[in-house]
């Protein structure tokens, strides 16, 4: 969840902002995708799903097992 953004100055004078993050971390579904900077225009159908969401087990699947399996369209 982003809690704020705070903006500044590095050390080399350019203005940056730093994101102020909640601490919970949802692990979603790996989805094989080019870079998109557009984000903020994903419709519900383009944001990925939770982990939990796909069953029992597959968060404590190791990555790379995941992601192959995801890659065969098996999750």
């Amino acid at each position: 969840k982003l809690l704020g953004i705070q903006t500044f100055t590095d050390g080399e004078g350019i203005s940056r902002c730093r994101l102020m993050l909640g601490p919970e971390v949802i692990e979603t579904a790996v989805q094989p995708k080019r870079p998109f900077q557009g984000w903020r225009y994903c419709t519900e159908d383009d944001v990925p799903r939770d982990l939990t969401s796909l069953g029992a087990g597959i968060v404590e699947m190791p990555a790379d097992l995941r992601r192959e399996l995801t890659e065969l369209g098996l999750l």
